[in-house]
């Protein structure tokens, strides 16, 4: 496609990368960084209508981390994901979760439901590797999958409602308590 013959796709793009607070790397990775003492990598606000994703993430050591509170090491801190049910994410919402404990890098499914959450343990990853990820909304459930370990996830609406993006997030009360950087694709 020659961009010089459709001016308005090239406006939109432009407007696009102005817009991202993420760089493409040169695999074609956005990086996301989570700066010491925030919690957001990205203030974007993109939505969609599909029931499904799927994208690869890489972490790197800059994911390993010790929480000025013991017990904030075991919070969740977010990768990637959709809000749901027509809500805002902080009432309806699933995504994948991460976090350093025990020496391992841990991913988990999170999700907010009327307010509530939950999350579980789904396995450990290496840091610099690419693992892909999916989940699938159905009438009842999300069914996750990373690295061939799926769960599946009561889902409490049915319908199809435009959801929108939630991006990488550092804690609950804690902030970052160093740069990290986490890439997507």
């Amino acid at each position: 496609m020659r961009f010089n013959k459709h001016p308005l796709l090239v406006i939109v793009m432009i407007i696009v990368t102005l817009l991202s607070c993420t760089k493409i790397d040169i695999e074609g990775y956005s990086v996301y960084k989570i700066k010491e003492g925030h919690h957001r990598s990205n203030t974007a606000y993109c939505t969609t209508k599909s029931n499904y994703i799927s994208f690869n993430a890489i972490f790197d050591e800059s994911a390993q981390y010790t929480s000025s509170d013991p017990i904030n090491q075991y919070d969740v801190n977010k990768l990637y994901g959709l809000s749901d049910c027509g809500t805002s994410h902080t009432n309806n919402s699933i995504r994948f979760g991460w976090r350093w404990l025990n020496d391992s890098l841990e991913i988990l499914w999170f999700k907010h439901e009327d307010g509530d959450f939950s999350f579980g343990n789904m396995t450990t990853i290496d840091f610099n590797v690419s693992y892909q990820y999916s989940i699938t909304f159905t009438e009842d459930s999300y069914i996750l999958i990373v690295d061939g370990v799926e769960v599946e996830v009561d889902r409490k609406c049915s319908e199809t409602y435009r959801k929108y993006y939630l991006y990488p997030y550092f804690g609950g009360d804690e902030k970052a308590p160093h740069n990290i950087t986490i890439r997507i694709k």
